[in-house]
């Protein structure tokens, strides 16, 4: 047994979308969530920028004695993750585009991607993408401004959907059946893609199968708490915190939301 909290840290709202089914799955765990928005977006800042920014998050919740630390940021895993696992004892979970599930089951041969620039350009995007997906076509598209725009509140705003539907077209053009999700943050925007998308379109994110990951590893490693209560969730940002909070108020579960100086 270890009582002490689950580590989640991402750019910043975004991996709320991940926390919320690690939550569902293991309720019995307390959690601890790190948004560094004011270092967002990730996906626009150079390889030793992540992986510094990532070391910096994890010496904090490293600080808060956290069992695992869950890297809720597809830019972070892609840039940063090999670093962290080779300097630090702790397990890490990481989180890249679900590109295996969607090469499997396309029936176009044509898969969209929709990432930031850290991501696709990284090497594990390009790695995975080889080892998976050799036998179909990748559309890669750059969602550019899209995770400010979240982080600011601004999901269903006019420029969101102006830049969301540019940046589906190419892909819709190219006969795509299937759609990833290529970061955390993106998962916000399912109403926006529910109502773009035709539907016969599968929008893949991870959220899910990181879940199961994380309560496997916790498991196996004979780390699942059982305090005989339900898990407690707190969350600090380093921006305002009125968007976190207003994303929270609809998940369910008690939840306390701090703003950190980080």
């Amino acid at each position: 047994m270890n009582h002490h909290p689950i580590g989640i840290f991402d750019s910043g709202i975004g991996g709320t979308s991940v926390w919320k089914e690690i939550a569902a799955m293991m309720p019995l765990e307390d959690t601890l969530y790190l948004a560094d928005s004011r270092n967002a977006p990730y996906g626009e800042r150079t390889g030793d920028e992540i992986i510094a920014l990532s070391v910096k998050n994890t010496e904090w919740l490293l600080s808060k004695q956290c069992k695992i630390i869950v890297v809720a940021c597809n830019t972070a895993t892609t840039n940063a993750i090999a670093y962290l696992r080779d300097h630090y004892p702790l397990p890490f979970i990481g989180i890249e585009p679900a590109i295996k599930p969607a090469a499997l089951h396309s029936q176009t041969g044509t898969v969209g991607v929709l990432a930031t620039k850290g991501t696709l350009a990284s090497r594990l995007f390009s790695t995975t993408s080889k080892n998976h997906a050799s036998h179909i076509r990748i559309v890669e598209q750059e969602g550019a401004g899209l995770v400010s725009l979240i982080e600011s509140g601004r999901m269903d705003s006019v420029e969101t959907r102006e830049l969301l539907k540019k940046y589906l077209l190419p892909m819709l053009d190219a006969n795509m059946d299937h759609l990833v999700l290529g970061c955390t943050h993106f998962p916000y925007l399912m109403p926006l893609l529910r109502e773009f998308l035709p539907d016969h379109i599968k929008i893949i994110d991870c959220g899910e199968a990181v879940a199961r990951q994380t309560f496997k590893l916790v498991r196996d490693s004979e780390q699942l708490s059982d305090q005989g209560r339900p898990g407690r969730h707190t969350f600090f940002t380093n921006a305002d915190p009125g968007v976190l909070n207003d994303i929270l108020d609809s998940l369910p579960g008690i939840k306390e939301v701090s703003y950190l100086d980080f």
